[in-house]
C-alpha cells in the first residue's frame, strides 16, 4: 500500500502524534508512508519520525482569516493537489476538519481514496460558516471518516455518519514513573478556552488554603497565556501555580504529575488524559464531549465530575489529594484498562480501514 497523511505540522499535539504512531507501524509492515505538511522544512518535528516515512513540508502555514486566508487555503489545495497527481498513492489519510476539506478538494476527481479524521468536536469548534458548508459538501465525498468515540457521531453532517468508523489514538506504556518530589496537580495542554484552564485555576484556588503543600502546573502554551497569567496573580496563586510552558520531550510532565486534572470544556480524544491513565497517574475529568468517558470510570480507573462544574472539580480535586490509597487503586487500574488502547492494536485497525477503503 502507498499511503499519504496529511496535517498542518509537525509540532506537539496530538494529531501529530497519532500521525508518528501509525506511519511508523505502516512501515513495519512494508508500506510505502509519505506525511505531508503545510509547516516550513526547517520548523522543529516534535514527535520523532521514522527514518522510513518520507516528508514533503510546503511552506504555506496558516496566516489568519479573511480574504488572505481564503487565498493561503487556494494555494494550499493547489499544492497539495500537484503533489498528489506526481505521486502514485492509493490512499490520501487528513487529520483536522480544515485539512480535510483542503485535502478533499485538492483530490477531487484524481480517483485516490481520501480518509478524513476529525479529532475535535466541531460542534463547539469556532468556524467559519462557509467552511462549515465546505465541510457538509466535501464530507459527502470522503472514502471513510474516522472518529474516536461513538458520541462523537453526532458530530458529523448527518448524511455522512454511516461511513465512520471509530478508532480510538493509541497510547504507548511510558514504563515505570517516578514518585514526584513535590504533590502536584498537572494539567496539560494548549492554552486555549477549549482546554477550561480559566476554571481549574478558580477550582485549585478554592482548596489551596486547605492544601499549602500542593502545586498546580499546567504545561502547555497558547493565545490564553497572558490571561491564565493575570487569573492567576488577581487569585494570589503566582507562588502556587506554574505556567512552565510545553515540554521539551514529550510525555516528560509525567514523572512531574501526583495528580492529572483534564479540565477541558470539550474534547475530540484527550491524549494527555490517555498517556496520564496508560502511566498509572490517578486522574479527574470534566464529563465533556467527547472521549473522558471512553476512558475513565467514575471511581474505578478515575473520578469524573460533571463538565464546566467548578465546585465539584475542586471537590473532587480535594479529596484525592487527602487519599493516597486510593491514587494508588485508581491509577493501578487504569494502567491495565489502557492496554486496549497499545499502538499495535491501534495501528492494525487503521491499516484494515486502509484496506478496505
Amino acid at each position: 500500500m502507498r499511503v499519504a497523511f496529511v496535517l498542518a505540522a509537525l509540532q506537539a499535539g496530538g494529531a501529530e502524534r497519532v500521525v508518528a504512531e501509525v506511519s511508523a507501524g505502516m512501515v513495519a509492515k512494508g508500506w510505502s508512508v509519505e506525511i505531508i505538511t503545510f509547516d516550513h522544512p526547517d520548523d522543529p518535528i516534535y514527535h520523532p519520525l521514522d527514518p522510513r516515512v518520507s516528508c514533503t513540508r510546503l511552506a504555506l502555514p496558516n496566516q489568519g482569516g479573511g480574504v488572505r486566508g481564503a487565498i493561503r487555503s487556494i494555494r494550499r489545495i493547489a499544492a497539495l493537489r500537484r503533489i498528489l497527481r506526481e505521486r502514485k498513492t492509493d490512499t490520501v489519510i487528513a487529520f483536522l476538519t480544515k485539512i480535510n476539506v483542503i485535502a478533499l478538494a485538492a483530490g477531487w476527481g484524481l480517483g485516490r481514496s481520501i480518509i478524513v479524521s476529525e479529532r475535535n468536536n466541531p460542534l463547539r469548534q469556532k468556524a467559519h460558516p462557509a467552511w462549515n458548508q465546505l465541510t457538509s459538501l466535501l464530507y459527502a465525498h470522503a472514502s471513510r471518516i474516522v472518529i474516536m468515540s461513538e458520541r462523537s457521531r453526532q458530530a458529523l453532517p448527518r448524511a455522512s455518519r454511516a461511513r465512520a468508523a471509530i478508532i480510538p489514538n493509541p497510547v504507548r506504556p511510558s514504563g515505570l514513573r517516578k514518585v514526584p518530589r513535590t504533590k502536584a496537580f498537572v494539567a496539560v495542554g494548549r492554552l486555549t478556552q477549549q482546554k477550561g484552564f480559566d476554571i481549574l485555576l478558580e477550582a485549585f484556588a478554592a482548596i489551596s488554603p486547605s492544601l499549602p503543600d500542593w502545586q498546580l502546573i499546567i504545561f502547555g502554551e497558547g493565545p490564553d497565556r497572558d490571561a491564565l497569567e493575570h487569573q492567576r496573580a488577581h487569585l494570589g496563586l503566582q507562588d502556587r501555580v506554574l505556567l512552565p510552558g510545553a515540554t521539551p520531550v514529550p510525555g516528560s510532565w509525567i514523572d512531574k504529575t501526583s495528580i492529572f486534572v483534564l479540565s477541558s470544556r470539550y474534547e475530540g480524544w484527550p491524549n494527555a488524559l490517555a498517556e496520564a491513565l496508560a502511566a498509572g497517574l490517578p486522574a479527574i475529568a470534566f464529563d465533556c464531549d467527547f472521549g473522558a468517558a471512553e476512558m475513565v470510570k467514575d471511581d474505578a480507573t478515575g473520578v469524573l465530575v460533571p463538565a464546566e462544574d467548578t465546585d465539584a472539580l475542586a471537590c473532587a480535586m480535594y479529596s484525592l489529594a487527602l487519599d493516597p490509597q486510593r491514587r494508588e487503586r485508581l491509577g493501578s487500574a487504569a494502567s491495565r484498562q489502557m492496554i486496549c488502547y497499545s499502538p499495535d492494536r491501534i495501528v492494525d485497525r487503521w491499516c484494515s480501514l486502509v484496506e478496505t477503503a
